[in-house]
């Protein structure tokens, strides 16, 4: 995975854009109700591969948002370092609780109107609310040129039918991940973070599975 990454990072520095330090916005939103520890305990880990997979001079900026409990649902500043999401990060514990994923929709619609944001990222396990209505926000979201990369963990067939209709709507793309395997989690961390910062040209120089597959959903 290493090589691959250097490769990566290589081919894209070579890749001079306009304005690159306003490009590039990643909403980064999880869900840390209790079910979820370990998972964001991998998230943690692994988050700072969204970062270096971005060459310079792109940036990329990434604001975490999560929901736990009884519902609190907040949102970090946009930070553009590892270090400092990762400081976020670890001051959070998981809570029991439901699912909010309508209110990840409804901040992600706001945050869009004040600012373009590129992508979305969306870690779960669970649905708990009326998914025609979460379809019909999703499918609001796809008219503002919002997508959602949308990663599962676990292989409940209600949520992951759902999930891939959220991603479809948005016109952006499901995958499932193992928390067994942490790679799996950070190609894909990886993949989108290259999708924010330059679209899908500099996706498509992301060799990874992951990241072909996730390719492969995009609008064409």
């Amino acid at each position: 995975m290493s090589g691959e990454i250097a490769a990566f990072v290589k081919k894209v520095g070579a890749m001079a854009r306009p304005n690159a330090a306003q490009d590039g916005r990643l909403l980064f939103a999880l869900d840390a109700t209790m079910s979820r520890q370990p998972t964001w305990d991998l998230a943690c880990s692994l988050q700072s591969e969204m970062f270096r997979a971005i060459p310079k001079p792109s940036a990329l900026q990434v604001q975490l948002l999560y929901f736990r409990g009884l519902g609190e649902c907040r949102s970090s500043k946009w930070v553009i370092d590892g270090d400092a999401l990762a400081k976020l990060m670890t001051g959070i514990a998981c809570q029991g609780g439901h699912t909010q994923i309508s209110k990840v929709f409804a901040h992600a619609r706001t945050e869009h109107a004040k600012r373009r944001i590129n992508a979305v990222v969306y870690v779960g396990d669970a649905i708990e609310e009326n998914v025609d209505d979460l379809s019909e926000t999703a499918g609001q979201l796809g008219l503002l040129g919002l997508p959602m990369f949308i990663f599962q963990e676990g292989r409940d067939a209600r949520v992951e039918a759902a999930f891939r209709d959220f991603a479809r709507l948005t016109k952006g793309a499901y995958a499932r991940f193992d928390a067994s395997a942490p790679q799996e989690l950070a190609a894909l961390l990886k993949a989108v973070a290259a999708y924010a910062s330059g679209g899908k040209d500099l996706l498509k120089l992301q060799a990874s599975g992951q990241a072909q597959a996730l390719l492969a959903q995009l609008p064409r």
